[in-house]
């Protein structure tokens, strides 16, 4: 371990002088820092610090503390670099960044890798287009989505299909589209060429010969892929991060101007990045004054992603001091103590890396562990919610500090568990980022309300779609009055909505004349808007939600999980029409229309993008209903945790992926090697001791565990977490 030398008042010697005036007035350190958060806090301004520890003890929150010193000490705002895998891990130095009483001047920059490599693209494109192989290097780039990668991933494997390509895969197309872009990510991630993506695969599989077609059509598709990218100056992820790491950081020009413009780094969740991120900072390190590198012990969520928690700890080797946090600032001791019990039980040789490294008392836990069991699933969910009710409104818990996990967030579980809270006046809201905007009622009802504004595109919706897209729009329009008004006004024939004065004032008065307004003013606009210009559909979103649905009395006015959804979905088709507007495709058919290319796209399933706005947490004191994994990239503590479902094996066995392996496609496998059922199991079993680490870490009082004899589906489940749990019950009972 080595020590800088500080030269100096302030205990640093820096390598241009600090502009005192500038200096930021925080509160200094949060109300109680532990010794070793003051040690992160403080370091001195020419320090490279790497900080480790489980979660829940203190890392992020000194991290924020640092930069809020960093700012107090003058050092200037844009001179600061904060790097997260992914942008929702930014939240809470976005807090410090956006405050009010910040200094004038610069600004700090919130980034990810990737996000870092497309500002670069942009800024350096004359350096990189020609060498990178783009037939028109003089054009400006056209950087994808992740949904607009699929559009165009669509576009060119569509017609192989129909050739024969993936005959012996029976998986959704969207999913089909998704892992082959997978692939390509994962290759930029790791840091291999694109064209070994099948070879790799086939080496490792021992199994059906079919399955080797496959790799060889997946890899057909992904070079297809990549070169109508360089034909037509598209850039999605993977060519972004590959033009950075291959030709624009070797540069000279760009590594003098990143170095000049960026002289403190503090990278959080370093462990959730892939190899290549790490490569990066590995080589820029030697020139940041200071930096602050802060690894979760037992993370690696991302491991599907491309996630490399070696290559991450490797970077300690090269920083001046090592900080390990164990005292945890969230869990109970009996919470503590659950965890060490339950990873003994489903991984006994866990590395001393792990998280089972912090100090744990005595006993197994179970004293913070509570059961909810019965027969039938929906007697399940009944519980659940009684249990919830109970401790909200004895004030015991506040709604926000309440989540329910699943392995898996179906439609059927998530409607039945809100429901049920909301019918009981509980606040609830649910965060699945892959779901579709499709399946989402609010954009269902929007997408719908523009294809009554635009008959050019002969999009009919059925009535369904449009009863249930007045019953979102209009405020106190329930299902059964929305389908009998629809079933008057709606012709689809025509997509001619009819007026509310033509219907019998007896079917008036059922409806309401209250309802028969609302409806009135969305059909006056649609009136008039289909006898005026088309908009963009974007521009249309915004003023059909502007100027109707967001007023008092329509469905968006204080729904602010519908709004949520309507800003991702305005966001989605405005980077659509971006991405497609420069674009040739398909744009030679007469009844081409950027919207209607959008609506088509979104009702194939097309996964959704990330939106941090789906992520934020601010004002939002309501129970959260959400997946296992979604729940550890919000790393945010809470006091009460349900697990549903423990007895389903979704908790240890990954998703079938026929099209590509985070496993094999990774730094760590070696080349050759075969992927057998032994190594599944492994795998399986070290996922599922990270999951439940990782979500006890972040638990403060208790954990329900929820099981019925049959599940979800109605078969009996009896899973890798079901028996871990049984094991430490059985220990305990022993011990008494």
């Amino acid at each position: 371990m080595t020590h800088a030398v500080g030269v100096g008042d302030d205990g640093m010697k820096p390598s241009h002088p600090i502009d005192k005036s500038i200096a930021i007035h925080y509160p200094r350190f949060m109300p109680d820092p532990s010794p070793a958060q003051r040690q992160i806090i403080e370091s001195p301004l020419d320090h490279k610090l790497f900080v480790s520890g489980p979660a829940g003890t203190g890392k992020s929150s000194a991290g924020v503390e640092r930069l809020k010193h960093l700012l107090a000490q003058g050092v200037p705002a844009d001179q600061i670099l904060v790097l997260t895998p992914q942008r929702s891990l930014q939240e809470p130095y976005l807090d410090v960044i956006q405050s009010p009483l910040r200094g004038a001047g610069g600004e700090v920059t919130p980034a990810t890798v990737g996000g870092l490599a497309r500002r670069m693209c942009d800024l350096f494109w004359p350096l990189a287009a020609e060498q990178a192989g783009f037939a028109f290097p003089d054009q400006p780039p056209i950087f994808l989505t992740l949904e607009t990668a699929q559009y165009y991933m669509a576009y060119l494997v569509r017609p192989l299909l129909d050739e024969g390509y993936f005959e012996s895969v029976t998986i959704d197309r969207n999913r089909l589209y998704s892992q082959i872009i997978d692939n390509l990510n994962k290759a930029a991630v790791v840091g291999f060429p694109h064209t070994e993506i099948a070879s790799r695969l086939d080496a490792a599989f021992y199994g059906d010969p079919a399955q080797r077609r496959v790799y060889a059509d997946a890899q057909d598709c992904a070079n297809r892929f990549r070169d109508y990218c360089l034909q037509h100056n598209l850039l999605d992820f993977s060519l972004q991060f590959e033009i950075f790491a291959n030709i624009l950081w070797p540069q000279t020009q760009v590594r003098e101007h990143l170095v000049k413009t960026y002289r403190h780094l503090i990278y959080d969740n370093l462990e959730e990045d892939g190899a290549r991120a790490h490569d990066l900072i590995r080589e820029w390190l030697v020139d940041f004054q200071s930096a602050l590198l802060i690894y979760d012990e037992g993370g690696g969520y991302r491991y599907f992603l491309g996630a490399d928690v070696d290559t991450a700890f490797a970077l300690r080797e090269l920083c001046d001091e090592q900080v390990v946090t164990e005292d945890s600032f969230v869990t109970s001791e009996d919470v503590q103590n659950l965890v060490g019990s339950l990873i003994e039980s489903i991984s006994p040789l866990t590395p001393p890396s792990a998280p089972l490294s912090q100090k744990l008392g005595e006993g197994t836990g179970v004293r913070a562990l509570s059961t909810i069991t019965s027969r039938f699933y929906p007697e399940l969910l009944d519980a659940v919610v009684n249990e919830i009710q109970s401790l909200v409104s004895s004030h015991q818990v506040s709604p926000s500090d309440i989540v329910i996990l699943a392995p898996y967030l179906s439609d059927a579980l998530r409607f039945s568990l809100m429901h049920r809270l909301e019918a009981r006046g509980v606040p609830v809201r649910s965060h699945r980022p892959s779901r579709s905007l499709h399946d989402e009622p609010a954009s269902r009802a929007l997408i719908t309300l523009a294809a009554l504004a635009h008959p050019h595109w002969n999009i009919r919706p059925p009535k369904f779609d449009a009863a249930y897209a007045l019953m979102q729009s209009i405020a106190g329009l329930d299902l059964v009055r929305a389908q009998l008004l629809t079933d008057i006004v709606y012709r689809p024939r025509d997509l001619q909505l009819s007026t509310f004065d033509e219907i019998n004032t007896e079917m008036q008065e059922r409806i309401t004349y209250t309802i028969g307004n609302r409806y009135s003013i969305i059909r006056d606009f649609l009136a008039e808007y289909r006898m005026s210009n088309y908009l963009p559909l974007d521009h249309f979103f915004r003023k059909l939600f502007g100027e109707v649905l967001s007023q008092p009395g329509f469905g968006y006015h204080d729904n602010f999980d519908s709004v949520r959804v309507a800003a991702s979905l305005i966001e989605s088709v405005k980077k659509f029409r971006q991405a497609m507007e420069p674009s040739f495709v398909m744009k030679d058919r007469p009844d081409f229309d950027f919207g209607k290319e959008y609506v088509l796209m979104l009702n194939e399933g097309v996964i959704a993008a990330s939106y941090v706005e789906s992520w934020r947490t601010e004002d939002k004191d309501a129970v959260l209903v959400a997946p296992a994994h979604t729940f550890l990239m919000m790393n945010r503590p809470v006091a009460i945790q349900f697990w549903l479902d423990i007895g389903s094996s979704g908790w240890h066995e990954r998703l079938a992926q026929p099209l590509t392996h985070p496993y094999v496609l990774s730094r760590g496998w070696t080349r050759d090697r075969v992927w057998t059922d032994a190594d599944e199991v492994e795998a399986n079993r070290e996922s599922l001791a990270r999951l439940v680490s990782g979500l006890l870490h972040r638990c403060k009082e208790r954990i329900y565990i929820g099981l019925s004899e049959l599940g979800e589906s109605g078969f009996e489940q009896r899973g890798e977490l079901l028996k871990a749990f049984q094991k430490v019950l059985q220990e305990q009972g022993a011990e008494n």
